[in-house]
């Protein structure tokens, strides 16, 4: 790994984390009682965007794109806006104070959401792609978004 390489997952991560700062101050009004600005707004169209992403920009994809924009996307830019530590911050937090039945529709509705998110990105952008290809990740790294 290069220290440009480096450079531009660190980019990428500190843009995600701004637009994810940004939404939760807007959706904050709505996230009262139930994380919803997370659970829908960053979670959700994070796992829809880097399945998307990931699918159209494959090598032999439709707008095939470098190992490095796929990183600063898949790992820096989804990595920094989406909130699996929020999301698990926010359940504890719904149980600590007796809202059992709102954390398990938390848990139940970012499972169901995100990886729905995440088939959808993914089928949409297959269907963009010449080839079609199965895979949405070329690389390891890719992965650890």
């Amino acid at each position: 790994m290069s220290f440009y390489t480096c450079l531009i997952v660190m980019l990428g991560g500190a843009l995600g984390t701004l637009a994810r700062h940004t939404v939760s101050v807007l959706t904050a009004p709505y996230s009262r009682a139930m994380p919803w600005g997370t659970i829908l707004a960053i979670n959700t169209v994070g796992s829809f965007i880097i399945a998307f992403f990931g699918t159209l920009t494959l090598a032999d994809g439709r707008f095939a794109a470098s190992e490095n924009m796929r990183l600063f996307v898949m790992v820096g830019l989804c990595g920094g806006y989406t909130t699996f530590s929020s999301f698990s911050l926010q359940t504890l937090e719904l149980m600590r104070g007796g809202a059992w039945g709102r954390a398990m529709l938390t848990v139940a509705l970012s499972v169901i959401l995100c990886v729905g998110a995440a088939s959808v990105g993914h089928l949409v952008a297959s269907y963009l792609n010449p080839n079609q290809p199965v895979q949405v990740a070329q690389l390891d790294a890719e992965e650890e978004a």
